[in-house]
C-alpha cells in the first residue's frame, strides 16, 4: 500500500501519517524528517538544504526529488510506505510516478481559520516543559503543573498565517489526482481517532482490491 499524505501543516496530516504507519506496519517517509537527519548529522545533503533553510528559502525540486527517491529505494519501502511532505508541487508529483506506483493520494482537510486557531493556541510550560494549548489551560496556567506558558515564536498567529500561504498546496496537484483517479479527500474537524476512522475505511478498500 502505496499512499500520498496531503494537507497544510496543522491539519493533523503527521498524526494520521503515524497512526497509518502503526496500523499497516509502514514506513513513515517525511520529507522534514529526512531533512532533519541529514542537517544533525552534517552530511553533504543536509549542507545543501540547510543553506536554503537558513536562507528562507524552499528546497530545490531536484535536490527534494533525488532524497525521497533515494529513501523509497530502501529495503523496508518495497511493501509500501506513507510518503508525508511530498510531492509540493506538479513537478514533483510527476517526478514520484516514475518511481513508486501511488495507490492513493489523501488530502486531510482543514480550514485555514481552524488551523491558525489550533496553531497560534498552542503553548509551552516554563516550568516542566509540558506542550499544551489555551484550549487546556487551568486559569491560564499550565494544566499538569500550573506553571506559567509562553508561545513560541513559529506559532505566533501572523507566522502561521504566513507558513499556511507559503505551504499551500497548489490545485494543479489536488487536479493531477483526481484525474488519476486516486484523490480522496478527509475532513479533519474531528478527534484523530474519528479522523483516522474515515482514512481507514479508504484504506480497507485498498488493501480489498
Amino acid at each position: 500500500m502505496k499512499i500520498v499524505l496531503l494537507g497544510p501543516p496543522g491539519s493533523g496530516k503527521g498524526t494520521q501519517a503515524n497512526i497509518i504507519c502503526e496500523k499497516y506496519n509502514l514506513p513513515h517517509v517525511s520529507t522534514g524528517d529526512i531533512f532533519r537527519y541529514n542537517i544533525s548529522n552534517n552530511t553533504t545533503l543536509g549542507k545543501k538544504v540547510k543553506s536554503y533553510i537558513d536562507a528562507g528559502s524552499l528546497v530545490p525540486d531536484e535536490v527534494t526529488i533525488e532524497i525521497v527517491k533515494d529513501r523509497l529505494n530502501n529495503a523496508d519501502c518495497k511493501k509500501g510506505f506513507v510518503l508525508d511532505g511530498f510531492p509540493r508541487n506538479l513537478p514533483q508529483a510527476k517526478a514520484l510516478d516514475e518511481f513508486a506506483s501511488i495507490d492513493k493520494a489523501i488530502m486531510i482537510d482543514l480550514a485555514d481559520d481552524e488551523i491558525i486557531r489550533r496553531l497560534s493556541g498552542r503553548r509551552m510550560c516554563k516550568k516542566c516543559g509540558n506542550p499544551t494549548h489555551i484550549d487546556w489551560l487551568v486559569d491560564g496556567k499550565c494544566e499538569k503543573c500550573g506553571g506559567e506558558v509562553t508561545t513560541r515564536e513559529d506559532d505566533r498567529e501572523e507566522v502561521v498565517r504566513a507558513r499556511l500561504e507559503k505551504q499551500k498546496l497548489p490545485q494543479d496537484v489536488i487536479d493531477y489526482y483526481v484525474k488519476k483517479g486516486i484523490f480522496a479527500k478527509v475532513k479533519a474537524t474531528d478527534t484523530k481517532e474519528k479522523t483516522f476512522e474515515k482514512v481507514n475505511e479508504i484504506l480497507k478498500k485498498i488493501k480489498s482490491n
